[in-house]
């Protein structure tokens, strides 16, 4: 069964992002960019907050430089979602605002009886292709919530509380009142 590192193991790498795929099959490294697994970006609605009927925002930012896994970013948007959608039902705009566009590769290492004679070491050690990040740097947003009530607003935070524990490297929830 193919399992994922650690987040540690990519999380504060101070790395150069790595988006570039050929045209030409041939001449690209990475063969097969991994698919998105974050599913939507922008939930709850959005004509409501054009229209000005949620005054209070909430936005989570990052305050060092990281780098968030896709799948990391996909639990957190649907725990977010769900919790929002029991406390304010259709009340609410909450958006996931960093896209993953790193690819993050792994240059997989066998152990065991015999695994000395299936892999080449740091011969061509390039890696395949594991998942898709999204680099942060210091004042990054990361989620973006906003609510039409200070009950809403209350439980909101309580949320992003929860979230920040699931969250690599080190994040600041900042508080916005728009006027209408």
């Amino acid at each position: 069964m193919a399992t994922l590192r650690k987040a540690n193991a990519y999380s504060r790498r101070h790395t150069v992002p790595f988006t570039r795929i050929s045209k030409k099959k041939q001449r690209s490294y990475i063969k097969v960019v991994p698919p998105q697994k974050i599913v939507k970006f922008s939930m709850g609605d959005g004509k409501a907050n054009a229209a000005g009927k949620f005054p209070y925002v909430l936005r989570i930012i990052s305050t060092e430089n990281v780098q968030i896994r896709h799948n990391a970013l996909e639990a957190c948007r649907q725990f977010i979602n769900k919790q929002l959608d029991k406390e304010a039902p259709g009340q609410y705009l909450f958006r996931v605002v960093p896209y993953p566009h790193h690819i993050q590769r792994e240059n997989k290492m066998l152990t065991g009886a015999g695994a000395d004679r299936m892999q080449t070491g740091m011969q061509l050690s390039f890696g395949k292709s594991v998942g898709k990040a999204a680099i942060l740097k210091p004042g990054s947003d990361l989620f973006y919530i906003a609510v039409a009530t200070p009950k809403a607003l209350i439980s909101a935070r309580a949320i992003f509380k929860q979230v920040k524990s699931k969250l690599p490297g080190r994040t600041k929830v900042l508080y916005e009142f728009k006027k209408a």
